[in-house]
């Protein structure tokens, strides 16, 4: 393990030159790893494990999803199985359907979870509120966790130009002595750029206060706010997207991902740095109580819980596809749709 100082405070994470592929390949070059489900983290996750060399197959029920394994090159019979034939042949079994999917799941695919395999989550959400997800693994199967802290698509986008993406890593119960092998490996299977320790309790509170927060709910909020208040004093449609989103995600977001928060605010005017140091205060005062009460939310389960009744219903999706689609039909995302297209490279 590295120890690299964060901020001041220091911490211990994995790096692919401490752990290169070709160990991984070694601690693994017996397992068989099924990655169930292949929604959102399955594609990436298991096509990143194929190329670096891993016995990899795949478990997924027919449909939509099914198929777009069959393009992805995963063979029926072969290479791509139903779920209980996926982990019946596996000796790790990788979880990676979607939270609600692992609930209704749960009562089959515990019993292909025979002593010594491994089961793998890239989110904490069902061993953390197992109390209300129902998912209580055996003591004598490794339970372990790799959370790659982005979608899956950009785990496969970075890895097929070359980079990876930054995961935590975590063991809830090691009953072969080898889990964190087997969880380290796995880790820089999939392409991770490197890994941190958290828990699964950690994992689930902070991803779920992330995504409502700063990552989701929070910018999507605070971006239709100015969207608005412009708009509502004369600006153009085309002013205030500009000046809310595209200005952000075009020119200002990859100067403060590259070198920092000061960085990008010294490449600015000194009218911008003077109004960005005046009122992030502000900003930032108002906001705390709100991220507080989010996470108060979230540690108690009443996001967990909430998540689980909505994606319970059986007419979820169709509310589901409601609310993307008022979102997408607002008038500044439709704005986006014009902007983008007059960007110099669609020109």
């Amino acid at each position: 393990m590295a120890k690299m100082n964060f901020g001041g405070v220091i911490e211990e994470v994995m790096t692919r030159e401490e752990f290169p592929l070709e160990k991984a390949r070694e601690i693994l070059k017996d397992e068989t790893i099924a990655v169930i489900g292949y929604g959102v983290q399955g594609p990436g996750q298991a096509c990143n494990l194929r190329d670096n060399g891993f016995n990899v197959i795949v478990g997924q029920r027919q449909g939509k999803t099914f198929e777009k394994a069959i393009n992805d090159g995963w063979v029926p019979g072969e290479t791509l199985f139903s779920i209980e034939e996926a982990a019946d042949k596996a000796s790790i079994v990788m979880c990676l359907l979607s939270d609600a999917a692992v609930m209704s799941v749960w009562p089959t695919l515990q019993k292909y979870l025979t002593p010594g395999k491994a089961l793998y989550f890239s989110h904490g959400f069902a061993i953390t509120w197992s109390d209300r997800t129902g998912c209580v693994p055996a003591k004598d199967i490794d339970v372990i966790m790799v959370a790659p802290k982005g979608s899956g698509t950009s785990l496969r986008t970075m890895f097929l130009e070359g980079r990876g993406l930054n995961s935590s890593y975590a063991v809830y119960n090691d009953a072969t002595g080898r889990a964190l092998d087997r969880t380290l490996a796995l880790g820089i299977g999939i392409g991770s750029g490197y890994l941190f320790e958290t828990t699964f309790e950690r994992e689930a509170t902070s991803d779920l206060t992330g995504e409502r927060g700063s990552l989701m709910g929070a910018i999507q909020g605070l971006l239709l706010a100015q969207y608005e208040v412009l708009r509502e004093n004369g600006h153009t449609p085309s002013e205030a997207f500009n000046e809310t989103v595209e200005e952000l995600t075009q020119s200002l977001m990859p100067l403060f991902a590259q070198k920092g928060m000061d960085w990008m605010y010294a490449n600015c005017s000194t009218t911008a740095q003077r109004g960005a140091l005046d009122w992030m205060g502000p900003f930032h005062d108002a906001c705390k109580p709100v991220v507080e009460k989010l996470y108060a939310s979230v540690k108690s389960g009443n996001e967990a819980q909430i998540s689980i009744d909505a994606n319970s219903k059986p007419d979820y999706r169709v509310g589901l596809e409601k609310e993307l689609k008022a979102l997408r039909e607002s008038e500044m995302w439709r704005t986006a749709e014009t902007v983008r297209k007059l960007r110099p490279e669609n020109n």
